[in-house]
């Protein structure tokens, strides 16, 4: 994206489908059947029961899940004939992982109240380390050995979300109060405190729980809670653009930037997962619960989090409340989610400061 497509813009009129010209009436990609994409459930463990956050690592080759009992479980793929570049992908089965001492990388949660803990984690670049809280300390992982390197300290309620800026060497984390904390990479320092813009259009709830992560740019930041998807510059802490479903809608239970920073991903608790366009925050294509979830499967179980394949932007996972992992492509002969909705007047760097009343989005999926 170029500098102008950050500054916010006018809410930009819905195509109208009752257009005289019907050769330019814009569609939304809809999937509802399992042959209509590739998903892949991994290999699971029977003493995790929800996936609280899902990441995949930055070679590609991963993916490490956190669990609500501070468990993480990692799986790898494997170069193989049908898979020659070793990559995590929904065609091939990978091997849920475990190093040979057997022992098992928990988060220390002492003192902390586990219904209210919101796990959260960050990995550094180079895939040595990782960041990871459940509500308590935030702690600094070797991920070779699973051994403690530091604790960081600095937020007075629950942390919510981390995100790594590998140019700018900082670590953002956000709060249960709304807190974003900067941290410096090489002395573990925090640099800066500020607290979010919350929307003015919809109040989240006590239990909402907001999480960041950086832009391709590393200069910027999608912030995700139930009520909004928004986009914050670092250095300034400045909300640059934001959409808020309707009041109706189900609430969003988290969203990602796609490896190339082009989409968004959004997933819903009423199981839908939303793939916008990140120029305008507008949908191009919704995945609905029966393209991916089985009739035998509970009605209560539902995306928690979602996470973006680092090289195929149109690659993602979701970790469910049942304690599933699925990863996610389109079909081949496809090759992306969907056609991003056509932009009125020329105008593909101006976004959206609020949502088109009318306009497709997730607010059409309703809250149960």
């Amino acid at each position: 994206m170029n500098g102008d497509a950050w500054s916010l813009g006018n809410v930009e009129p819905r195509i109208s489908e009752e257009s005289s010209d019907k050769s330019k009436v814009w569609k939304l990609t809809e999937i509802s059947e399992p042959s209509q994409c590739r998903s892949l459930r991994l290999p699971e463990n029977s003493r995790v029961t929800k996936i609280s956050r899902l990441i995949f690592t930055n070679s590609g080759n991963a993916i490490l899940a956190l669990a609500s009992n501070a468990i993480h479980l990692l799986w790898k793929w494997q170069r193989s004939d049908l898979n020659s570049n070793g990559k995590a992908t929904a065609t091939v089965p990978p091997q849920l992982w475990r190093p040979s001492s057997g022992i098992l990388m928990k988060n220390d949660v002492a003192g902390t109240n586990h219904e209210d803990a919101v796990p959260c984690f960050a990995l550094s670049k180079n895939d040595s380390y990782v960041i990871s809280a459940s509500g308590g300390k935030i702690s600094l992982f070797n991920l070779l050995t699973f051994t403690v390197i530091a604790k960081l300290r600095g937020h007075s309620k629950r942390i919510t979300g981390l995100a790594f800026s590998h140019v700018l060497n900082v670590l953002v984390s956000s709060g249960a109060d709304s807190q974003l904390c900067v941290w410096n990479t090489d002395g573990w320092e925090m640099q800066e405190a500020r607290f979010l813009q919350v929307s003015a259009w919809r109040t989240p709830t006590a239990q909402s729980d907001m999480a960041v992560q950086f832009h391709q740019d590393q200069m910027h930041f999608l912030v995700v809670d139930e009520t909004q998807l928004a986009i914050y510059e670092t250095t300034k802490l400045e909300c640059l653009k934001q959409w808020v479903p309707r009041e109706s809608s189900a609430p969003i239970t988290f969203a990602t930037f796609s490896c190339d920073s082009q989409l968004v991903y959004a997933s819903l608790l009423d199981s839908t997962v939303c793939v916008f366009s990140a120029v305008n925050l507008r949908l191009c294509c919704r995945i609905n619960p029966s393209a991916y979830l089985p009739a035998s499967v509970s009605s209560n179980v539902h995306p928690l989090v979602i996470a973006a394949h680092p090289s195929e932007p149109n690659g993602f996972a979701l970790g469910l409340s049942d304690g599933g992992v699925l990863v996610f492509e389109p079909l081949e002969s496809e090759n992306k989610w969907g056609v991003p909705p056509p932009v009125e007047n020329g105008s593909a760097s101006s976004v959206a400061a609020t949502p088109s009343v009318g306009a497709p989005g997730p607010e059409q999926a309703q809250r149960r």
